[in-house]
């Protein structure tokens, strides 16, 4: 049987296992640069605070709850997550992570009885070793487990199991999730099946395999065989990202140009790291730089920039921001904002090269990996580019941070006697 593992209000969670003054109190966690928030706790959530808000939109009702607020501590969560993954991995037939709250697990198991039974034990084993509660969806394919997922956190009783294995709850649970909802039918998609009369996952099963697969193509076909108990969804073959970009508002207004190319090359490391996550190339990439919009001297500018070949190379990519950032900057203006976008996203693992390719390809896949190894272990700045800050972390606000409990030495918690 498959199982979806979810950590609960992850990022919260992680917030209050150093915390435990922080039990039952309401927690926002904010985006880079303490700009929106981007996780609640369940008290949060029922105060109202809007997922995304601005913070300055919701600073009235933090204020009168007194709501705690953090900026994003991604070093925890990361370390964090990696034991969860480790601890499950101990415990089940095969693990597969699909986010850094999420995995897939398989286990030999198929009464129900016994799946809740092992989903309590597990549930219980992460909660001891790492405070933070997961809930646990049973179901013959991934899309039903993730469905039966939401289900066992919406019981908000322990264990938070959910197994669909009877064929009745099973269309029950499908008929009670709107199209919308359903993994892997995105908001144009839902859009289009709704105009259709599809309202929920069931009325999606029972569309014919022709029309699924003339409206929703072979993706689409395979998500209804899915959703009907077959388990035929590979997670490494769902859509990937057709763009992906890293942008910053900067802590002050920038007026030299190294103080701005060192914050580009940084946008194009972050790039090629988020690529190689999901094993894509990019062939262009468009920089752009902004001054302060309060400021009456204002300026807009970006460039696009096509590369040799296919690459999630943080030199290549470096390498080619930088260049496109030389067309665009202007002495005389202060810069508030830059960033970089990769566009024309591929497969990495079906790149063909040029017939005058230089072959470094290979070399820099090699050292790329080599680099994400050690910054997976030793945090996420041990190596960067020479080009780049090591302390550019610290070039964001961050006026919320939390210590770095499990990564660095200088945060360990420490206890009186």
């Amino acid at each position: 049987m498959i199982g979806l593992i979810d950590c609960n209000n992850f990022y919260a969670s992680c917030e209050r296992i150093f915390r435990p003054d922080l039990e039952g109190r309401p927690i926002v966690v904010l985006s880079n640069n303490d700009g929106c928030v981007i996780a609640r706790s369940l008290e949060a959530k029922a105060l109202g605070i809007p997922m995304g808000s601005p913070l300055f939109k919701c600073r009235e009702i933090i204020e009168k709850h007194n709501v705690k607020v953090f900026s994003a501590n991604f070093a925890l969560y990361g370390d964090i997550s990696n034991r969860i993954m480790n601890i499950t991995n101990e415990m089940v037939q095969k693990l597969e992570i699909y986010s850094i709250d999420e995995a897939f697990i398989e286990v030999p198991l198929k009464d129900e009885t016994e799946l809740v039974e092992f989903g309590a034990k597990l549930i219980k084993r992460i909660k001891q070793c790492t405070g933070v509660t997961v809930s646990i969806g049973f179901a013959p394919s991934k899309s039903l487990a993730k469905m039966g997922n939401k289900i066992a956190k919406k019981t908000m009783k322990f264990p938070q199991v959910c197994v669909l294995s009877d064929e009745d709850n099973r269309d029950q649970a499908l008929k009670n999730t709107a199209i919308e909802d359903v993994w892997g039918i995105g908001r144009q998609y839902s859009k289009k099946l709704r105009g259709l009369g599809v309202d929920n996952a069931f009325d999606f099963t029972r569309l014919g395999d022709s029309f699924v697969t003339k409206h929703l193509s072979v993706v689409g076909l395979r998500l209804k065989r899915d959703l009907l108990g077959e388990d035929i969804i590979i997670t490494a073959d769902l859509p990937k990202r057709k763009n992906i970009s890293d942008t910053r508002t900067f802590d002050y207004d920038y007026s030299s140009y190294d103080e701005v190319r060192e914050r580009v090359v940084s946008f194009a490391a972050q790039i090629g790291r988020k690529l190689r996550q999901q094993s894509s190339n990019c062939s262009s990439l468009i920089v752009f730089v902004m001054s302060n919009r309060f400021k009456s001297n204002r300026y807009f500018n970006s460039s696009c920039i096509q590369l040799a070949e296919p690459t999630n190379s943080n030199i290549a990519l470096a390498e080619a921001a930088e260049k496109a950032l030389k067309t665009i900057f202007r002495e005389g203006f202060t810069y508030k904002k830059a960033g970089v976008l990769a566009c024309d996203i591929s497969d990495a693992n079906a790149l063909q090269t040029s017939l005058f390719s230089d072959n470094t390809a290979e070399r820099d896949a090699n050292l790329m990996q080599a680099i994400d190894i050690i910054n997976s272990k030793y945090g996420r700045h041990s190596i960067v580019l020479a080009s780049q800050d090591k302390q550019s972390e610290w070039k964001m606000n961050q006026n919320y941070l939390s210590p770095r409990y499990t990564t660095v030495i200088d945060d360990i918690i420490t206890a009186k006697l």
